[in-house]
């Protein structure tokens, strides 16, 4: 609905005046914050906005007067006439101390925090110089979160500026090389400084802004949405509802259940549903008026119970849904009861996992720019573009033509922008209006708005002869799925088919279920179902190793999976899954003397598939393109760079292939195109990436490398077999796993974790450096998913009661413990260069592992996170 007087009242405001790297400056009053007045007033876009106005992620940290300040947490009327810094402002030979530094040590990955971090850390190294120790480092960086990296590689970055300041040594980049190199990110000099942009950082001409207005209730009828007061204040364009969309009301990953608006008539289904959108000139109009938008509600009682969910008699929880069971996996082989009982040792728990958000850096964002000729240009992070832009068109009712999704690289999602978030009511705005919209998520309704880690409760029962071989395994799982189906039942999935581990059992028996509540919706997380499985099948090794005497290493070697034998679902592995016992075989020695020092131990072993399997057929493309006119050479993929490298892989793989220089080649995510990726995820990056890749430049070469040719290439994986399939006694249900051992130490008197020491099977680390990274960052994740983080929900209203960074129990550098890395390379046949990935597998086999160390220091046997260690202060965490 547009204004109807067609006019704009704008606020009047004072101004203040102060300076900006040197230069004079005079803003509006009437900014919420610094950082306002600096991202939106005058353009200055290092300083990143992930919490505003919370001041808990420390990306907005800029200078005030020679001191570090978190921006968002100060008004501008307090800055008036004090000198301001940004990273732009740094002297030239500073700022490219930092870039080259934290390109040398890998210290970012999204690079979202970076700018922040190097803000604090210029600050640091001008008052300590070379004094400044890791312990001052840890403490400082109290006020930054990075979600990526686990810190350490951002410690070694900070120590190498603050030698180089007082050598006079300029800092040692290696050049980015082939396969197995660990030359630098690619952009990481770009991103360290702030100067490769994000969505939110893009302005273009006359671009509006909007602001969401979500629901107040989990489950309730709309009566009436009355826009008549948001239109009328100061500043507003437009606002729309579900009535005013002109194509389909649903979108989704898989199930089209998603309404992209809930109508008059409709049914809310949980706190992140969007009854309307507000558009004015700036974003600040833009969220006051969003909060004047009016809604009659009928309020039901919601459904929040997923095991009454399923109870006959229970009320549906979602709008236009048949079912609350949204999934059902399951298979079986052998007679289980049968094999249990004939065993020498058996153990029974209940193992309980909790809700966990994503927490990325960068809250999600989406610009919509129609051309005025009926076509739609969208700028995007999500992880699915070309999803993106079929729901957006569907949504429309254009053509896909119409519609193109330019992906712009992220600041992390792990999984957690698999799905839209505001990316079709954004477009839906643009499209109506035929002007650009931008529409920026606050961190508190990006809580609300994306899939969640799933909660999920397992009952397992473990059993094995009087040797300690495994005899027969019975899984049986609940996973609150939250309302809408993204991917949940995906997720439940993988965890039923994760069940058992990397270890042979003779019998097995397995059901795993998904289900609709009015919960937060879950999805696509990091492990994606794998660590939840594998927390209990952990546990319930280490409860049976002790029942029946035998040590945790040993009753793992006895059981670990071996090429040829017959894993959990029914696949007979390959040589690939020698990684396992490489991973095992080098914790022994590791286990054994921290024992011998006195240390708890606890151990974990896991797997984890990478790409979609279960008889998904996989294709991915990709483009090589040599350029005559400035001797570039183009490599095009359709991949979401989100920190993970992806474009670096890229580039090693043409590095690699062509031998060429790698300062030519230009890594460009082409969405133009169909190259028939689908989402970025499961660790697809890099197998099919590089497969992909790798084709594109067999190719070339087979074509003499012609210039200004478009040379093509193709990487599937279009032979797997769906879980449960009682038609093939074999299933071939993921081409290729990575396999991880992972021991935490800690002091037995207080429980107090000293060191996580992580043995990572990768196949072929394309980049050992950016690998060994990712490990580190999925350690630091997986000890807050142990030990600390957690979703809550009121189980009265469905609505999450975490609002804030500070909520989610997320640890902070001075909480993590040393994290050492060791990657292990037992090739996977079939794969490129014997790839095998290694986001997803990074937190598989923390969690248990703690959980085991733990137990060793009071005899307690966990089975329910997030724990809590003992002597602990977990007052910040």
């Amino acid at each position: 609905m547009l204004r109807e007087d067609g006019q704009m009242t704008a606020v009047e405001t004072n101004t203040i005046t102060f300076s900006v790297n040197g230069e004079s400056v005079e803003v509006s009053a009437g900014h919420p914050h610094l950082l306002a007045a600096l991202r939106d007033e005058l353009g200055v876009t290092s300083p990143k906005d992930g919490c505003s106005p919370s001041g808990q992620c420390g990306c907005c940290t800029v200078h005030v007067d020679g001191k570090p300040i978190v921006s968002c947490t100060v008004s501008v009327a307090k800055v008036s006439g004090k000198a301001i810094t940004t990273l732009e402002g740094l002297p030239e030979s500073h700022r490219r101390d930092f870039a080259d530094a934290f390109a040398a040590c890998g210290g970012l990955q999204c690079g979202f925090c970076t700018p922040g971090i190097v803000m604090r850390a210029e600050a640091l190294i001008d008052k300590k110089g070379t004094d400044l120790t890791r312990d001052d480092m840890k403490r400082h960086l109290g006020a930054h979160l990075c979600r990526c990296t686990g810190y350490v590689k951002i410690y070694d970055a900070i120590e190498m500026v603050a030698e180089t300041r007082q050598s006079g040594t300029p800092v040692a980049v290696r050049r980015q090389g082939g396969v197995g190199s660990s030359g630098p990110k690619y952009e990481a000099a770009d991103l360290c400084l702030g100067d490769r942009g994000y969505v939110d950082d893009i302005s273009v001409p006359g671009m509006l802004h909007a602001a969401l207005h979500l629901t107040a209730h989990t489950r309730a009828d709309i009566v009436r949405i009355d826009l008549s007061t948001a239109l009328a204040a100061p500043g507003v364009v437009a606002a729309f509802t579900g009535a005013d969309v002109p194509g389909e009301l649903y979108n989704g990953i898989i199930y089209k259940d998603w309404p992209v608006l809930i109508p008059e008539g409709g049914r809310t289904s949980y706190a992140g549903d969007v009854l309307a959108i507000v558009v004015a000139e700036s974003r600040q109009l833009a969220r006051a008026a969003a909060e004047l938008v009016s809604v009659e509600y009928v309020v039901m009682q919601p459904v929040t119970d997923p095991v009454a969910a399923l109870r006959a008699g229970s009320p549906l929880a979602v709008w236009n849904t048949k079912s609350n069971e949204l999934s059902v996996s399951e298979y079986a082989r052998g007679d289980v009861d049968e094999a249990l009982a004939d065993s020498a040792f058996v153990v029974s728990e209940t193992f309980i996992t909790q809700r966990v958000e994503h927490a990325f850096l960068e809250p999600e964002s989406t610009l919509a720019v129609p051309d005025g000729e009926g076509h739609l240009h969208v700028y995007s992070g999500g992880q699915g573009v070309w999803d993106d832009r079929n729901d957006i068109a569907r949504i429309l009712a254009i053509t896909n033509e119409q519609v193109t999704v330019e992906l712009v690289s992220n600041g992390g999602a792990f999984g957690g922008k698999e799905d839209m978030s505001n990316q079709g009511q954004t477009a839906l705005a643009a499209w109506l209006l035929q002007r650009p919209v931008k529409c920026t998520l606050s961190r508190e309704e990006s809580f609300r708005i994306h899939a969640k880690r799933h909660p999920i409760t397992m009952e397992y029962t473990l059993g094995c002869d009087a040797d300690g071989t495994f005899t027969a395994l019975k899984m049986r799982a609940i996973g609150d799925s939250g309302a809408y189906a993204s991917v949940g039942m995906k997720v439940l999935e993988r965890a039923a088919g994760h069940a058992s581990g990397p270890y042979r059992v003779g019998a097995i028996d397995v059901r795993a279920v998904a289900v609709r509540t009015n919960n937060p919706v879950c999805g696509a997380f990091r492990g994606f179902g794998a660590n939840q499985a594998q927390f209990a099948m952990e546990g319930s090794i280490d409860r049976l190793a002790e029942k029946a005497g035998i040590s945790s290493w040993a009753i793992r070697k006895k059981n670990v999976i071996h090429s040829g034998d017959v894993w959990g679902p029914g696949q007979i592995m390959d040589d690939g899954c020698k990684g396992a016992e490489v991973c095992l075989d080098k914790a022994g020695p590791i286990v054994e003397a921290a024992l011998a020092d006195g240390k708890a131990v606890g151990l974990g072993l896991g797997l984890k598939n990478s790409g979609l399997g279960n008889g998904f057929k996989e294709i991915a493309k990709a483009v090589v393109r040599f350029n005559s006119h400035d001797d570039s050479v183009e490599v095009r993929h359709g991949w979401t760079e989100m920190g993970q490298g992806v474009h670096t892989v890229a580039l090693q793989v043409a590095v690699e292939e062509l031998g060429i220089d790698p300062a030519r080649i230009k890594v460009i995510v082409d969405t133009t195109r169909e190259l028939g990726q689908g989402q970025t995820t499961g660790s697809r990056g890099t197998l099919m990436g590089a497969g992909s890749v790798k084709a594109a430049c067999e190719a070339a070469r087979a074509a003499n490398c012609a210039p200004d040719v478009d040379h093509e290439g193709e990487y599937r994986v279009d032979w797997t077999t769906k879980l449960g399939d009682p038609t093939v006694e074999h299933p071939i249900i993921h081409s290729t796993f990575s396999y991880a051992a992972q021991i935490v130490i800690a002091d037995k008197a207080t429980g107090a974790i000293e060191k996580v020491v992580a043995i990572h099977d990768v196949g072929c680390a394309v980049n050992p450096q950016l690998c060994s990274g990712q490990v580190e960052g999925s350690v630091h994740m997986g000890l807050g998913y142990a030990l600390s983080e957690e979703f809550p929900h009121d189980p009265a209203t469905g609505f999450p009661t975490a609002t804030t960074l500070r909520h989610l129990g997320i640890l902070r550098p001075k909480d993590i413990p040393e994290i050492e890395v060791h990657l292990v390379e037992c090739p996977q046949p079939n794969s490129p260069y014997g790839v095998k990935g290694v986001g997803e597998i990074g937190l598989v086999p923390t969690a248990p592992a703690v959980a085991a160390a733990l137990h060793q220091v009071d005899g307690i046997w966990r089975n329910k996170l997030p724990m809590k260690r003992t002597g602990a202060d977990d007052s910040e965490s």
